[in-house]
C-alpha cells in the first residue's frame, strides 16, 4: 500500500503567477492524484497551509470519505481549520493526526471503531467534545494531546482523569501538555483511579507543577494506578510558590515493579522534586536509568551543592543498578 504526501511545494510556480492560480493548481494536483490512484492508502499526509482553500479541502475529504481503506491520516493546516462532517466518516483509520484544527462532532458520529494512535496538536476542541471523541474509539493505545493555549482545550463539563482513562480501557502510551493536564487534574484525585491502568507502559507529561497540589496528587494518583510503568518523562516549571509537603507513607503500596527509565526535564532542585525523584526510584526495583536535566536557571554553584548533598545522602533505590545522571541543558 503507498504513502501519499500532498504540501504546497508540490507546486512549483514562476514568481510572477498570480496567488489564484497556485492556489487551484494545488488543488487540482491532488484530485488528479487520488483520482487515478486505486486500492487501499497505507498513510496520507496533507500539509496545506493556505487558508484560502478551505471549501477545497472540504471537498478533498470528502471524497476521501467514499473510500474506507486510509489507515493513517495526517493532517496539518492553517489555524484552524474546521474539519468538515465528511472527515468523520473515514472509517478505516487506525493512526490520526491532526495540526491547527477545529472539532465540532457531528450527532451522526459513530467513531472510529479501529482508531488506535490518535495525536492532537493545537486542536480546537471542548472538554465535551473530547470526551464524546474518545469514548467513541475503543480500540486506542496511543494518545498524544498537545496545546499552548486555553483556546486550543477549553472546559465546560467535569473531565478529569477520572472520566478521561474510563474511555481509554487499552491504552499504552499518554502525552499531555499542561492545558490539557491541568484540566484533567482538577480538583485533585485520591490515591488510586478506579480502575487500574494494566496496559500504560509509557507517561510523557509536560510542563509539571507538582507545587500545585492537585496536580501532584492527580500525576501521583496515574503513577500509582499503572502497576506495568516502563518509562516517565515528566518536564517541570517553575511555581509561583513553593511547597514542600509530600508524605511518603501515603505512597507506601507505591508499586513501580517494571519502571526502567525515568526522565526529569527543567529540574529545579526544588525540595519537593527531589522528594518525588526519590519516592520512585525507592520503589522501582528495576530502574535502569533515572536521568535529570536542570533548568538553566540553576546555577553551578546549586549544581555542586546539590551533587556534594547526594554524594552525603545518597538517594535509596530499589535497583543497586540504577544509574543516576544529573545534566546541564545542552546549548
Amino acid at each position: 500500500m503507498p504513502n501519499l504526501v500532498f504540501d504546497d511545494n508540490m507546486v512549483k510556480l514562476s514568481s510572477n503567477m498570480e496567488e489564484e492560480i497556485e492556489k487551484y493548481k494545488l488543488v487540482i494536483a491532488i484530485f488528479h492524484v487520488l483520482l487515478l490512484h486505486k486500492g487501499p492508502i497505507s498513510e496520507l499526509c496533507m500539509y496545506i497551509s493556505n487558508a484560502e482553500i478551505a471549501d477545497e479541502i472540504d471537498q478533498i475529504i470528502l471524497h476521501l470519505s467514499w473510500s474506507k481503506n486510509i489507515k493513517n491520516f495526517i493532517f496539518r493546516s492553517f489555524k484552524f481549520y474546521k474539519l468538515p462532517c465528511s472527515f468523520f466518516s473515514l472509517q478505516g483509520l487506525e493512526c490520526l493526526e491532526l495540526l491547527y484544527c477545529k472539532i465540532e462532532i457531528p450527532l451522526m458520529f459513530n467513531g472510529f471503531s479501529m482508531l488506535k494512535c490518535l495525536g492532537f496538536y493545537y486542536v480546537n476542541i471542548t472538554a465535551k467534545m473530547l470526551q464524546q471523541f474518545l469514548t467513541a474509539c475503543p480500540l486506542l493505545v496511543e494518545i498524544t494531546l498537545i496545546g499552548n493555549h486555553q483556546a486550543d482545550f477549553t472546559g465546560g463539563n467535569k473531565f478529569t482523569f477520572v472520566e478521561l482513562f474510563k474511555c481509554l480501557p487499552l491504552i499504552q502510551a499518554v502525552n499531555f501538555s499542561r492545558v490539557y493536564m491541568k484540566h484533567f487534574a482538577a480538583g485533585g484525585m485520591s490515591q488510586k483511579l478506579p480502575t487500574s491502568l494494566v496496559y500504560l507502559r509509557i507517561l510523557i507529561l509536560d510542563h509539571v507543577c507538582f507545587h500545585n497540589q492537585d496536580e501532584r496528587s492527580s500525576i501521583l494518583c496515574v503513577i500509582n494506578s499503572s502497576p506495568n510503568l516502563e518509562y516517565i518523562k515528566l518536564k517541570m516549571i517553575r511555581p509561583d510558590r513553593q511547597y514542600t509537603v509530600l508524605d511518603p507513607q501515603e505512597y507506601s503500596d507505591l508499586n513501580l515493579a517494571h519502571l526502567k527509565e525515568l526522565e526529569i526535564i527543567s529540574f529545579h532542585n526544588y525540595t519537593l522534586e527531589m522528594e518525588i525523584v526519590k519516592l520512585i526510584m525507592a520503589k522501582s526495583p528495576l530502574l535502569q536509568k533515572a536521568r535529570i536535566e536542570l533548568n538553566r536557571l540553576v546555577t553551578v554553584h546549586e549544581e555542586n551543592k546539590m551533587l556534594r548533598d547526594l554524594i552525603f545522602l545518597p538517594i535509596p533505590r530499589a535497583s543497586p543498578a540504577a544509574k543516576f545522571i544529573i545534566e546541564r541543558p545542552k546549548k
